[in-house]
């Protein structure tokens, strides 16, 4: 991966930088550069209290790292499965999983399951990431594409990039929206005071959610269920977008979703549309996911 150095992180270690850029611990950081995995503009820098500037252009080789840091397969990690062949599987991820291992999280993942299930994921795409095509986060439920070989992964990579895969996700929001439907159309980079987090930020990646309103609550608080499509596919985009309209995720405590009177204990976002060209047949896929229990119970409890 690469990535430019963005403001927020202007003038700090490299080591702080790869760590934060590529969801690594400190010492996994510190010791990936050591040994030559990292580069910048270019030239490799071993060298980790070495300081950055903005817009420089840091690349990240995880491939430098030692094993046993590959993921392993464990089938103890649920997978649900939608749909299958040879060439991709769908599955529609349960909340608390993890997509792939990364700091805090080395292993219990939806990766080691896969694996586990898909032994010839090993070696398709990011070899930290299997077969990985995008990424739903922790608290996120709904559906994903994983690819099985090395030719599905580019093809759906590169339509992603197209903006040829449709993906439509369920929203629960604290308040209503003034318009209906639209588009947020606000980059989206590292937050300018906590770095860990995701904000609309001048100088950020090109980031385009479009919503529509599909319900309105009232009662204990006023909420909407939303329907958001994405247009690009950012970290944490829904979610910072639709906090940066004043309208959070009900139970998002990162963004501004965690408050008393409707009780959540996760963000209530589910992806539960998915669409893509199949990369060998070139047959139009979709699939739909229903909501899930939990976000069922949230949504009777403000009137569903």
């Amino acid at each position: 991966m690469q990535e430019p150095i963005p403001a927020v992180l202007g003038n700090e270690r490299l080591d702080r930088v790869v760590a934060l850029l590529a969801d690594l611990p400190r010492s996994a950081s510190a010791e990936l550069i050591e040994r030559g995995g990292v580069t910048v503009d270019g030239a490799v820098v071993v060298h980790g209290k070495r300081r950055v500037r903005e817009g420089q252009v840091v690349a990240v080789d995880v491939s430098y790292l030692p094993g046993p840091s590959r993921p392993l397969a464990d089938p103890a990690v649920p997978v649900d499965v939608v749909w299958q062949d040879g060439h991709v599987v769908v599955v529609d991820k349960r909340a608390g999983i993890v997509v792939h291992p990364g700091a805090g999280n080395p292993d219990g993942t939806l990766v080691n399951g896969l694996l586990a299930r898909y032994p010839e994921l090993d070696g398709v795409g990011d070899p930290m990431r299997p077969g990985i095509v995008h990424r739903l986060d922790a608290g996120t439920t709904g559906l994903m594409v994983v690819a099985r070989t090395q030719a599905a992964h580019d093809d759906l990579v590169a339509a992603l990039s197209r903006r040829e895969v449709e993906r439509r996700y369920w929203a629960l929001t604290w308040g209503v929206p003034a318009v209906a439907q639209g588009v947020i159309d606000a980059p989206i980079g590292r937050d300018q005071r906590e770095p860990t987090r995701m904000a609309v930020v001048a100088g950020g990646r090109e980031a385009r959610t479009r919503y529509e309103v599909v319900r309105r609550f009232s009662v204990p608080h006023p909420c909407a269920l939303l329907e958001c499509r994405l247009e690009t596919g950012r970290t944490h985009q829904i979610r910072v977008h639709l906090s940066s309209i004043g309208h959070p995720v009900v139970g998002d405590a990162v963004y501004g979703g965690s408050r008393g009177g409707i009780a959540a204990a996760r963000p209530m976002l589910h992806a539960h549309v998915l669409a893509f060209v199949h990369p060998a047949t070139g047959e139009t896929m979709r699939f739909e996911s229903p909501v899930p229990d939990d976000m069922r119970a949230v949504l009777e409890i403000c009137g569903e």
